[in-house]
């Protein structure tokens, strides 16, 4: 059995179409996405169409909380908020109401058990689709904010954009990072995948290619209001 993870997309549906391609050759047999699917990206519909013809299990992430309802003093830098409002007014300008519709609907949790292995997935933490917690942090606030519930083995999130898999207590936290934005330096897209057999687990994150070149020339075309900045994080893989 081979589960992949996907989050993160930011409206980059070029680099959605290339991990979707690279999840088809690997013969997946299921794929789960735990949101952030279009706000800060030039193709917020075609990478919405894209998640939703998966026909599969979607949680909602901050930046889909952000597009249902715009972007909150506190919950960016100030100098931030401005700017972050308006490019949400131009994603939900591309958007249909029966979209904003789904985005709120979304669940903010997804708990499994295949084949024995019990799998908790979230955005950020099992409590918050805000809060931050990096690979570096210390073992008791990644058992105290991360191992939720206490029967899973496997616990799978995303939102920092920094993919990594560790091991406590006789299980598997993974970060995915992100398919649409890596923060990490690398100018590849990422994405977790989970395989079970025999009662044997193996996790391990993916890299893919994309045309990160056809995607800065898209922030240009469809007139995206930060576009500069956004290209630059695409071409150098960080903020």
């Amino acid at each position: 059995m081979k589960i992949a993870f996907i989050s993160d997309i930011h409206g980059n549906a070029v680099a959605l179409d290339a991990v979707l391609a690279d999840i088809a050759k690997k013969e997946v047999d299921n794929i789960y996405v735990l949101g952030d699917i279009c706000y800060r990206g030039p193709e917020p519909k075609r990478s919405l169409d894209l998640v939703r013809n998966l026909h599969t299990e979607v949680i909602k992430g901050n930046a889909d909380e952000w597009v249902v309802r715009g972007v909150r003093e506190g919950e960016v830098p100030d100098k931030a908020l401005a700017l972050m409002n308006t490019e949400r007014k131009w994603t939900v300008d591309q958007l249909d109401p029966a979209d904003i519709s789904y985005l709120e609907a979304l669940p903010t949790h997804l708990q499994f058990n295949e084949k024995g292995v019990e799998v908790a997935a979230f955005h950020a933490t099992p409590d918050s689709l805000f809060e931050i917690v990096l690979p570096n942090a210390d073992d008791e606030k990644m058992e105290g904010t991360m191992m939720k519930p206490a029967n899973a083995n496997v616990y799978v999130y995303a939102h920092i954009h920094r993919p990594y898999i560790r091991y406590m207590n006789g299980k598997v936290i993974m970060n995915i990072g992100s398919v649409g934005l890596p923060f990490d330096g690398m100018t590849k897209s990422s994405y977790g995948l989970l395989e079970i057999e025999d009662g044997n687990i193996s996790t391990s994150i993916q890299r893919v290619s994309f045309d990160l070149e056809k995607v800065t020339r898209l922030y240009q075309e469809v007139n995206y209001p930060n576009a500069s900045m956004m290209s630059d994080i695409i071409r150098n893989g960080k903020i």
